[in-house]
């Protein structure tokens, strides 16, 4: 019996040992180009029946899996600017259970830009419409996100309120692994997203669904950041935690979370701040197969700590889920809220012109606004076959909004008194908006041979409310101390506007030859639009006005339904080579306005119809690896909004008048636009330009009648036609960059020119006169110059200037206006002072010229922080912003009058703020994760 027990276990151990020696091999390999150079970043597979493993090539082009136990395997390689490798294995190891797979060359795609790895200088690929970006030689600091890295990228600024702007025009919608965040909300992923996890950052001109599916690119595209994140973190998790007080009653507590784990990706973020930092943007509901956009309602220029209007006291909560049931269902989406309240201080000085010359306006305003936002974006991807593909979209929105406000306008003519008008202004609206948009690609053979359809229904509905007190007290030139006339008058409105969104593409592709093809596309949209607006004045008394010559506002119950139908109609012949790609056909397009809109005593008919031919062109060249230049014609119409056809009286005051037209015609706007990418990434030299040009045909201006009433002050009443003279605009931009050794010292330098040609009609008699043509000309010149000092994560130093002139002249010259300009000088900068203690300081000058009051303000922010914990897990940090306490906001615009506005901000502050990170990754070695590339999470305080 013992000897029995004792080979038993024997056999048992023999058996447990060869298991683990089964379930221990190892699959290494090489990734190559034709060049025999090693390729890094490229994203490797290893699949074993139901199994995937994933990882991506070192520098040295290596790839590793390690406990593996399955006999016959694939692997599985893509890399942007290679075709696609997969290949079956059987497991040969050339010593004990480890096997070295063959060499893999990669080919690469003809038309793809040359990859250039240089120690220290960023990877840049160029393909097309598309720059991309390797982060992994960033000199970075711990904690920082994925903003941090975007400005460190040529041809990519972000500026103090968190606005990204990519080769002279704003990114408007970002994506992670190429599919939405938040609903493609920008600010959101770049200041939350951890950078030490994010592996490439691309720039991408966007056409849509349609072209992104089938490569047929139309229409005008939008500038969408992209980031990738490393195949590496995709089992683990990363939050952080942030508490902070200061002076001033401020506070701040966020937190964020994000989880993943092979197939599924959870995001959580939560805000709650006194300190102007909205944490989403509920302008970004929309999208879709037919890309639209709107919907919930805005924040307006919302900021970081202090770079938005006013104060606001926020707070949000969202999520963001993806999960891949497997390689052909996917599904992603996400919910937020947001509930921001806003007091904003402003004051203006207005400089009417022309025959109003020497009236002024002197204007200040008390505003709050209370808004809360709830959307939510879900997405349903599905690759039913290798021939087809469905994807669904359905988005839900929902906005209530309150708002308060207070201003006092003192009128002054030749520097005395004329009247001083008090408006108490109390409105609230609600607004539910949902949409669905699906879209449906067949490939019909291995050809070319493709079929292409999309749908997308949206539904709006907003009901407003406002109660809205004017006090007028009217003043005599020859006794300036009472008033000789006192005018109350309450107006109460009503409005509800209801929208419907229907539209459907269709799209059929043909083969020609291997490098050309025929597309026929159809378009049909349809905007309907449903209206009842209902308004009554009261004395003082609560009683009804009827004669709106006492109280100079309309009574009126008005319905105004249309609609907005267009069908377009084109085909064009594509050609597309190693050197050249081009597009080139015709589109006609018939549109139909059409609806009818009724008061109580009168009705209008709104009947218009139009015929359009565009062409259609789209043209791309590649004059070497590094550099190639595209050319892109679009063309849409637009039709006219709820005011501007209208064809009855507006006026929520007594000085302010509006008559639309139901004759109006919808404009067409042509746009052209010339993109050339430039640069010799080895040597680390970018250069990027932009050229743009519209122009609008039939487009609807204004015709103002403006005219000065003693005692009263200004009236206005504003009608609108189609203009027959040319409307366009010109727009250039310029981007120069440099990197010397291993990005040590960069130095960059752009600008721009921007141009508008405006036509408008302006007669200053209260009766009969003429209206005069007002054709102005506005030119605004920009300029930048930056420098930055980078020799390690430890110490960076950016000074630079920026600089611009605006110009505008008229051709009514009672109607000039001086030009104003704008140099501001900056330098921003930190340093460990130690190994876990940073300084940091942002300081800027503004000098303003031609203002009527020239505010200069100088802004210094500092901080310093000290790490701490395991792991530098936690941080203090002690900030203070606008030391000086000159933080302001001026601003002018040009019009038939001359106002110069400021505005108040987040002023003078010290903040004290603790923040907690943790991050673990299963697939990264902890001591790699812990060396050059730090622990990221949420952007700390802007300074």
């Amino acid at each position: 019996m013992d000897f029995f027990k004792t080979w038993s276990v024997a056999l048992a151990l023999f058996v447990s040992f060869s298991v683990q020696a089964q379930s221990n091999k190892v699959v290494q390999g090489f990734l190559r180009d034709s060049l025999s150079r090693p390729i890094a970043g490229a994203s490797v597979q290893y699949i074993a029946g139901t199994d995937t493993l994933k990882t991506s090539s070192s520098v040295g082009g290596i790839y590793t899996f390690n406990n593996l136990k399955d006999q016959s395997f694939k692997i599985k390689v893509s890399s942007l600017g290679f075709e696609p490798f997969e290949k079956n294995y059987t497991f040969a190891p050339v010593e004990e259970n480890r096997m070295l797979v063959p060499n893999i060359i990669l080919l690469g795609i003809p038309n793809m830009l040359e990859e250039v790895v240089i120690n220290g200088v960023v990877t840049v690929q160029v393909k097309g419409d598309t720059v991309e970006y390797s982060t992994k030689d960033l000199k970075l600091r711990e904690g920082s996100v994925a903003e941090d890295a975007l400005k460190k990228l040529q041809g990519v600024e972000v500026d103090k309120d968190g606005n990204v702007t990519a080769q002279g025009e704003q990114v408007t919608r970002v994506r992670i692994n190429g599919k939405d965040f938040f609903g493609g909300d920008v600010k959101t992923a770049t200041q939350n997203l951890p950078a030490n996890i994010i592996e490439k950052m691309q720039i991408v001109d966007d056409f849509g669904d349609m072209a992104n599916i089938t490569g047929n690119k139309s229409g005008e595209s939008t500038k969408v950041l992209n980031i990738q994140i490393d195949p590496k973190y995709n089992e683990g998790y990363v939050t952080t935690l942030r508490v902070g007080g200061g002076t001033e009653e401020r506070y701040q507590t966020t937190g964020m979370f994000m989880g993943f784990k092979d197939k599924s990706q959870v995001s959580v973020l939560g805000n709650l701040n006194n300190m102007n930092a909205n944490l989403f943007d509920f302008n970004a509901m929309g999208g879709g197969a037919r890309g639209r956009q709107g919907g919930g309602g805005g924040r307006g220029p919302g900021g970081m700590f202090g770079g938005s209007e006013g104060i606001t006291n926020t707070g949000s909560i969202g999520v963001n889920i993806r999960h891949d049931f497997s390689d052909k269902l996917k599904a992603y989406g996400s919910y937020s809220y947001g509930r921001d309240d806003n007091n904003t201080l402003s004051n203006s000085f207005t400089e009417f012109l022309g025959d109003q010359k020497g009236l002024t306006r002197e204007l200040e305003d008390d505003k709050n606004s209370i808004r809360a936002d709830h959307r939510f974006e879900g997405n349903l991807e599905w690759n039913i076959s290798d021939k087809d593909y469905i994807k669904i979209t359905p988005q839900l929105g929902f906005s209530d909004n309150t708002t308060r406000s207070v201003n006092t306008a003192t009128y002054l003519k030749n520097l005395l008194k004329d009247n001083i008008q008090v408006t108490d202004l109390n409105s609230g609206s609600n607004a539910p908006r949902y949409n669905f948009s699906g879209l449906y690609n067949r490939k019909l053979n291995n050809k070319g041979r493709n079929l292409f359809f999309n749908l997308n229904y949206d539904n709006a509905v907003t009901e407003n409310e406002f109660n809205e007190i004017l006090n007028q007290k009217i003043y005599d030139p020859a006794n300036q101390n009472e008033s000789i006339k006192d005018v109350y008058v309450q107006t109460l409105r009503d409005a509800q506007n209801k929208s419907w969104n229907a539209g459907a593409s269709v799209s059929y592709t043909e083969p020609l030859s291997e490098k050309s093809k025929l597309e026929v596309t159809y378009d049909f949209n349809n905007n309907d639009y449903d209206n009842k607006d209902k308004q009554n004045a009261y004395d003082i008394n609560n009683q009804l006005i009827a004669d709106p010559e006492l109280s100079g506002v309309k009574n009126y119950v008005y319905n105004y339904d249309y609609a907005f139908t267009t069908h377009r109609v084109g085909a064009s012949f594509m050609y597309d080579n190693e050197k050249i790609k081009y597009s080139i056909g015709a589109a006609v397009q018939p549109s139909l306005l059409k609806g009818n809109a009724s008061s109580a005593d009168a009705s209008a008919a709104i009947d218009r119809s139009n015929f359009n031919i565009m062409p259609i062109a789209r043209f791309e060249y590649k004059f070497s690896k590094q550099s190639n230049i595209t050319i892109n014609y679009s063309g849409k119409s637009v039709e006219p909004t709820l005011s501007q056809i209208l064809p009855f009286e507006v006026s929520t005051n007594r000085t302010n008048v509006t008559l639309g037209n139901s004759d109006l015609d919808p404009e067409f706007n042509h746009s052209l636009r010339m993109r050339f990418r430039s640069g010799d990434f080895q040597k680390g030299k970018t250069f990027f330009a932009m050229l743009r040009g519209e122009y609008t045909q039939d487009k609807i201006v204004t015709m103002s009648r403006r005219y000065a009433k003693e005692g009263d002050g200004i009236f206005q009443e504003t009608g609108y036609q189609n203009e027959s003279d040319p409307v366009y605009s010109l727009s250039t931009f310029y981007h120069w960059g440099r990197s010397l050794k291993e990005k040590t010292y960069n130095i960059m330098y752009g600008g721009g020119v921007n141009y508008n040609h405006g036509i408008s009609y302006l007669n200053q008699n209260e009766t009969g006169g003429t209206f005069d043509k007002v054709v102005t000309n506005n030119t605004v010149i920009s300029q930048m110059l930056f420098f930055r000092y980078n020799p390690s994560e430890n110490l960076e130093i950016n000074p630079g200037v920026r600089y611009s002139y605006n110009m505008t002249s008229t051709s009514l010259a009672k109607l000039e206006s001086p030009n104003t300009s704008k140099v501001a000088p900056s330098i921003i900068g930190s340093v460990n002072i130690t190994p876990t203690t940073i300084f940091g300081a942002d300081v800027s000058k503004e000098f303003n010229r031609g203002y009527a009051s020239n505010v200069n303000p100088f802004i210094i922010n500092t901080y310093v922080e000290q790490k701490l914990l395991k792991g530098q897990r936690g941080t203090i940090r002690l900030q203070a912003f606008d030391l000086l306490n000159e933080q302001v906001n001026i601003n002018r615009t040009v019009a038939q009058e001359l106002t110069d506005s400021r505005t108040n901000r987040l002023a003078r502050y010290f903040m004290l703020t603790f923040t907690f990170k943790l991050q673990k990754f299963s697939g990264v070695n902890p001591m790699e994760d812990n060396s050059n590339r730090f622990h990221g999470g949420m952007r700390p305080p802007r300074m």
